[in-house]
């Protein structure tokens, strides 16, 4: 118990810091950006798919079996309900409005803070599982943060928050996902079969997330240069994935 409660502090930590990866985004140039951030969305889709089908739902159907699917198919509602409605939808509505601070940035930290908790969630189902399965989340969530926070942090600071602030308050949202890995500790702990299911609805919601959300924005690249970037980046994702389920300790 207490090893499990050390490892999802350290991993959901870890992730939280990555929302500090903003500050960085201010010295790069537009065209830079927009590159460098697509080549790592095509990277996270790559780990999160390769997290799915080769570790957290194998892991997940060895104990419930057919139900499986349908936890599954709540993840990917789940997911799509959070990205749709919650987070994506007001995230990129930011240039519509005109106040000093505007509505988009106090839409887009509780959108992420949902969003922060989930992850949370899904790192301590995996550790919960065994090793293997927890780095492996921990791997797939990281690498979909980067990016991720990388466009927050840009969304708060166009929405009226000054650099220090913006940091401070996407730090913040980022650190519900230490709340949510301690919360699933005790409650899984008390209802034991939680951890297949969050399983389940985390290997959905990964599909939701990489097929759903960033492919499609993948197809929108029409260089030849960079779409054979954005491919190799999805596939080294999918291999490392492959990789680290077949080298890590289950």
């Amino acid at each position: 118990m207490l090893e499990n409660i050390l490892l999802v502090l350290v991993s959901t930590i870890l992730v939280s810091l990555i929302s500090l990866i903003g500050l960085i985004t201010i010295s790069f140039k537009k065209d830079f950006f927009k590159k460098i951030l697509l080549v790592l969305v095509a990277f996270a889709a790559g780990t999160m798919l390769g997290a799915s089908f080769f570790d957290v739902l194998p892991e997940a159907t060895k104990i419930i079996k057919e139900n499986t699917f349908f936890y599954i198919l709540i993840g990917i509602l789940i997911f799509f309900i959070v990205e749709r409605y919650i987070h994506w939808h007001h995230c990129h509505r930011y240039h519509e409005q005109h106040a000093k601070i505007q509505p988009s940035v106090y839409l887009n930290l509780v959108g992420d803070g949902v969003h922060n908790f989930i992850d949370g969630t899904i790192i301590a189902a995996g550790f919960l599982t065994n090793l293997q399965v927890g780095i492996i989340s921990t791997i797939a969530i990281a690498s979909h943060e980067i990016p991720q926070e990388m466009g927050d942090f840009g969304i708060l600071i166009k929405g009226g928050l000054k650099p220090r602030k913006a940091l401070f308050f996407n730090l913040l949202s980022a650190l519900l996902s230490v709340v949510g890995g301690l919360i699933t500790i005790f409650f899984a702990n008390i209802f034991q079969n939680i951890t297949p299911i969050l399983l389940s609805i985390a290997g959905g919601g990964f599909i939701y997330l990489s097929l759903v959300d960033i492919v499609p924005d993948l197809h929108k690249e029409i260089k030849t240069q960079t779409i054979i970037l954005e491919g190799f980046s999805l596939f080294m994702g999918i291999l490392i994935m492959f990789c680290l389920t077949k080298f890590l300790p289950g």
